[in-house]
């Protein structure tokens, strides 16, 4: 079966609770049985996971990058959180395996404080999904499989 990654990036283990206002009471547990039942419906097989560290998500990158070269992934969406807006790190490892990646975020970054505006993601991502909540992530893994039975 054809698999999608779904990473999520430093402080997203507190949805939920974080930040009620900004972020919503939905957990990141409720938003991967969103994401699980989205590639159920379409025959994908879900990888999902959240780190508070830059390297282990360079490795899911470097990964996921492998599994799409060799015709067993389509790709990922990605939640960088606050890496976002510093990790030039991240940047390289897609741009370097050529993942294709929807970046995703919660809340609309362009509508918050002036540092949220810069991603470091977005140059390298196929697409962008912001400000839709926890919906966003079926809205990306919707745009993810699209771009890439298009072309």
């Amino acid at each position: 079966m054809t698999s999608v990654y779904v990473f999520n990036g430093p402080n997203l283990n507190l949805l939920g609770t974080r930040e009620p206002e900004v972020y919503g009471t939905t957990t990141l547990a409720d938003v991967e049985t969103m994401c699980r039942e989205e590639c159920e419906g379409a025959g994908l097989e879900l990888v999902f996971g959240q780190s508070n560290h830059e390297g282990q998500l360079i490795d899911w990158i470097q990964e996921a990058g492998a599994e799409v070269q060799a015709g067993r992934a389509i790709g990922a969406v990605f939640n960088p959180g606050a890496f976002t807006h510093t990790s030039v790190a991240l940047h390289d490892a897609i741009e370097g395996v050529q993942l294709p990646v929807v970046e995703v975020h919660i809340s609309n970054v362009h509508r918050r404080e002036p540092f949220r505006h810069r991603s470091y993601v977005s140059p390298v991502a196929r697409g962008i999904v912001v400000g839709f909540g926890v919906y966003g992530y079926v809205l990306a893994l919707r745009g993810l499989r699209h771009a890439i039975t298009a072309g």
